[in-house]
């Protein structure tokens, strides 16, 4: 049996619209897939072969979960995003050979920034 794939995560917020924003500016990819039409609570980044969400319920889940993006240039990633964003690890090398940073979004979710 093949080992399973990561095609799709979802971070729950408490303000859809700020949530799209902000990652719209960090990731320098328009949302896609608001859903539903008429008043939604859900929209997707694609990102390579993964689809990255936001979405805003009611009840609010719990949020905290930590996402890490493997970039090709996280220097240039650091560079953009640092001096503005929530640090909670800045840039690094780690001991196991890769070179990341960490930051919050609005809700508290972490989000790692990874060179191999």
């Amino acid at each position: 049996m093949d080992a399973p794939r990561l095609t799709h995560v979802r971070v729950n917020v408490t303000d859809l619209g700020e949530a799209i924003e902000w990652y719209e500016r960090l990731l320098g990819v328009e949302a896609a897939g608001h859903w539903p039409p008429e008043e939604p609570t859900y929209a997707h980044f694609t990102l390579g072969p993964v689809q990255f969400a936001v979405g805003q319920y009611e009840p609010v889940p719990a949020t905290g979960a930590r996402f890490n993006f493997q970039v090709d240039d996280v220097d240039a990633w650091w560079a953009r995003v640092g001096e503005t964003a929530d640090v909670l690890e800045p840039l690094f090398d780690t001991p196991y050979g890769t070179r990341k940073f960490t930051i919050r979004d609005p809700d508290g979710n972490e989000l790692g920034f990874v060179q191999a």
